[in-house]
């Protein structure tokens, strides 16, 4: 592939759900260096760099084989954005990538060999982004001040295994994110163009925002 690619890891400090959440030791590592290997494990990639404001992130990230890029700390607050920190960190490579690969440390179990899938599947359909997804059976309800409205028929409620593969709701899963330098300096998201995807199982769905999201995903024996 003749083409630059790097992999981008935003990890701050702060966290008010889980202190220390992206160095909190999962399943023996600290939870950022799933990622990182994740990210090294492809060939693809040409550089992996970890964009963060703390010292012990840092720290780990160097010594598992990733480049940081110093973030300052008005572009790490809980109301930042992830592109802004994305815009700085490009901002400060001195070799444009073409290509960048978001990759989000609280998604840190994922499919084996799926970065190469993606990173395919972007390219060969000439997309201006991608993103990962995941199937949800659940039946979802919008509300207003006093109703509900279900999003399928609840007259006649279908079982799991009856639902079509066309009436499947697919949930943005936070996993991984693929867009190119020339598209995000253009509109300052990820996502946007073109957009493609590529789906993971439902069991690689689950983003840790909590200690219960933590706890499910670390005694999952099956990941």
């Amino acid at each position: 592939m003749d083409k630059k690619i790097i992999a981008l890891i935003p990890a701050r400090g702060g966290s008010k759900g889980i202190p220390k959440k992206n160095i909190k030791i999962f399943k023996n590592k600290p939870l950022i260096v799933h990622t990182i290997n994740y990210a090294l494990s492809c060939k693809l990639i040409d550089q992996v760099y970890v964009t963060t404001d703390c010292s012990e992130i840092k720290k780990i990230a160097i010594n598992a084989g990733a480049q940081v890029i110093n973030r300052p700390e008005k572009l790490a607050l809980d109301e930042s954005t992830t592109e802004s920190a994305i815009e700085h960190a490009l901002d400060k490579l001195n070799n444009k990538p073409d290509i960048i690969v978001l990759l989000q440390p609280t998604s840190p179990i994922r499919p084996k060999n799926s970065l190469e899938e993606s990173l395919q599947i972007y390219c060969d359909g000439n997309y201006n982004s991608l993103l990962s997804i995941s199937p949800t059976h659940k039946f979802f309800w919008n509300i207003n001040k006093d109703t509900a409205e279900a999003n399928y028929d609840f007259m006649n409620r279908p079982r799991r295994q009856d639902i079509k593969k066309e009436d499947i709701s697919y949930l943005e899963n936070g996993s991984l994110y693929i867009f190119s330098y020339n598209h995000f300096i253009k509109t300052k998201n990820r996502l946007g163009g073109k957009i493609g995807y590529i789906i993971f199982p439902e069991e690689f769905s689950l983003e840790i925002d909590t200690m219960l999201d933590f706890n499910i995903l670390e005694n999952y024996e099956k990941l």
